[in-house]
């Protein structure tokens, strides 16, 4: 799509681009300056243009980027044009079943079809229309819905069992809440999100502050 390798860094920062350009059509704003996105996502202007110049020449001296336009192509990066991905969720505790109530999914077209859990007073309710199903069926039913992402939301001993399971059952992606990496085959795509390492970074940083 793109003649220049783009880096993970910039891929990172897509996300946050492109919320933020969603949110800038929604009130109305037609163009906004590197320094104007700057000012609202904490980057660098040197940052943002060198990112944006790996997906063509945008933006016009003394006006700006414009936003519906630049917002389309990160739409088209992201994989979010018109498409649609089926999510199964894995753990259905408190995190999962936060998970399962966060509507801002859809928005992005982000669909959990199904969720899983090994608790039997869990498994064949209902939990915001989602049923929760045993781990048992994750194999057929990530073949039945047309699951792509796999979200893991377990604890930290069960996680790689889990991971093996989506891995197994033809998972493309997945999301894994739980603190401990979980080691897949190369073709699938993983990102780890561990909410202790972030507060640990932030209280790092609190208190090199204080010092």
């Amino acid at each position: 799509m793109f003649s220049k390798k783009i880096p993970e860094t910039t891929i990172r920062r897509l996300s946050a681009y492109f919320r933020q350009l969603s949110f800038l059509e929604k009130n109305g704003i037609v163009s906004i300056s590197s320094s104007g996105l700057s000012q609202r996502l904490g980057f660098t202007d040197a940052q943002i243009r060198r990112d944006f110049s790996y997906f063509g020449q945008f933006g016009q001296s003394g006006i700006g980027y414009p936003v519906s336009e630049l917002k389309k192509v990160m739409a088209k990066i992201l994989g979010l044009d018109n498409k649609i991905w089926n999510v199964a969720l894995v753990g259905v505790g408190n995190l999962g079943s936060a998970l399962l109530a966060y509507k801002g999914f859809k928005e992005q077209g982000f669909f959990i079809k199904v969720a899983f859990d090994i608790n039997p007073r869990k498994i064949g309710r209902s939990f915001r229309d989602i049923k929760i199903e045993s781990l048992k069926k994750i194999p057929s039913l990530v073949k039945q819905k047309n699951i792509s992402i796999g979200i893991i939301a377990v604890p930290s001993e069960a996680a790689q069992e889990v991971a093996n399971i989506l891995s197994h059952s033809g998972i493309k992606g997945i999301i894994n809440f739980a603190p401990v990496r979980i080691n897949v085959p190369s073709r699938i795509i993983v990102r780890h999100v561990d909410l202790s390492m972030e507060l640990e970074n932030i209280s790092y940083f609190l208190a090199t502050k204080r010092k």
